[in-house]
């Protein structure tokens, strides 16, 4: 039986129990590396990350009926709370007693997204969506990946040789290999990139070695829990509410991004079925889940929609099979240490593809979409977007920073861009949004 449908879509009922596990865990490697970078940042455990990174994306299908192939990876957005409110010890190791105070800022945070979700259950997707049409959130999907782009050249700088072996074999792979091949280019990319790192003696195997088979993923003190000692500070706990709360602003906006995306790439409307409300939901309670158990905020990854886009198998069961592998492999600390010395060449190369894709899943999403740019109203829109999220992203600051009644708050390039975007549709004249178009 042919294992490519109509269009080049493969069928996983096609393709067989193994060749369906392979994809699962492609999906797992297109996660990790920046999955794990954020508890490197931020002093939160690998191995809880990964915990949550898996029951978060449970979770999700949980809530979206199980029909949207999102994998529920760290969010980058929050790194500015927790440098705020928990920031690493001059040696560089975790501040253990601030980080209860950050993560309860973001549980918090996560309750911004059942507000949303709530308000879109009242009074439907189309009026609140009329906010969030493609003219804003494709050039928002477009500034993601562009965004990203200088953490992938900075990796593959590392050693650009590594991460050519892992960009070339994704692409060749991808256009001239067949059945199974083209299906996983990631995971091959990923392998081949790995082995001559390690061959030119860019890994350090020893953190490996002294990593212990199994263990126990989440530390206590780091949890909300470690709120509740002699020590407990109401005031730092209502600072860091403030502070890291208004976050969810943006990354709701990048969520409405990121499930267009997903729709774009699949061609299914998931902003209608199942639902926008049921989306941001499951994204929602993940991260309370995750950020009361001292794992980062979740976030649906567009890592995984550009391997969505790569091997065009769409059937959420895959992603599903690569959420229960992060549980199993979340209680070996031996295997949390193997993808922690992966070079970080091998995870620039292969971050450049999938932001890229990223980038131009935004494109798609504009053109499918027919935006009209002949008005002056969307070349407006989209340009402000643009400049405003790459332009503040890449300048001295990285932030726009103001005070307000004694707080300092900080907006990040994306989160400066998507709200202009948002204002402008909703004031300019002459909007031509349909939700029926909207997939």
């Amino acid at each position: 039986m042919n294992q490519e449908t109509h269009e080049g879509i493969y069928d996983v009922r096609e393709l067989g129990t193994a060749k369906t596990a392979v994809l699962g865990v492609q999906h797992l490697f297109a996660m990790f590396g920046s999955t794990i970078l954020v508890p490197l940042l931020t002093g939160l455990n690998v191995s809880t990350t990964l915990l949550f990174a898996g029951l978060g994306t449970l979770l999700f299908h949980l809530m979206t009926k199980g029909k949207v192939p999102a994998f529920l990876g760290s969010s980058f957005a929050f790194l500015g709370g927790y440098a705020a409110i928990a920031p690493l010890l001059e040696d560089g190791s975790s501040n253990a007693e601030m980080i209860p105070y950050a993560c309860f800022g973001v549980a918090c945070a996560g309750l911004l997204y059942l507000i949303m979700a709530l308000l879109i259950r009242l009074f439907s997707a189309e009026k609140v969506m009329r906010f969030f049409p493609p003219i804003v959130t494709g050039p928002i999907i477009i500034a993601i990946g562009l965004t990203l782009s200088q953490s992938a050249i900075d990796s593959c700088s590392a050693h650009w040789p590594t991460a050519l072996v892992a960009i070339v074999v994704v692409v060749l792979c991808n256009i001239f290999g067949k059945g199974m091949i083209r299906i996983i280019p990631i995971l091959i990319g990923v392998i081949a990139s790995y082995v001559v790192g390690a061959a030119l003696g860019q890994v350090d195997f020893t953190p490996v070695a002294e990593a212990p088979l199994l263990g126990f993923p989440i530390v206590k003190e780091l949890t909300v829990l470690g709120l509740f000692d002699d020590s407990f500070q109401p005031a730092l706990l209502i600072t860091s509410v403030v502070t890291i709360m208004p976050i969810a602003l943006a990354t709701i906006v990048e969520h409405i991004g990121d499930i267009s995306a997903i729709s774009s790439t699949t061609g299914r409307n998931y902003i209608q079925d199942p639902g926008l409300h049921r989306t941001l939901l499951g994204d929602g309670l993940a991260t309370i889940l995750a950020s009361l158990f001292g794992a980062p905020a979740n976030t649906t990854y567009g890592e995984n929609t550009g391997v969505l886009n790569l091997s065009r198998v769409y059937d959420p069961f895959v992603v599903r099979i690569a959420a229960v592998l992060a549980v199993i492999l979340s209680f070996c600390p031996k295997f949390a240490a193997v993808i922690q010395v992966m070079p970080k060449a091998t995870v620039g190369g292969i971050s450049l593809i999938l932001y890229g894709m990223i980038s131009a899943v935004g494109v798609r999403n504009v053109v499918e979409h027919q935006v009209d740019f002949a008005k002056s109203r969307n070349v407006i829109i989209a340009a402000l977007i643009l400049v405003l999220s790459i332009g503040i992203n890449y300048s001295k600051a990285g932030a726009i920073i103001f005070h307000l009644a004694g707080v300092t708050i900080s907006l990040s390039g994306l989160a400066t861009g998507a709200l202009v975007g948002i204002v402008l549709n909703a004031i300019l004249p002459d909007q031509d949004y349909d939700l029926d178009r909207y997939v």
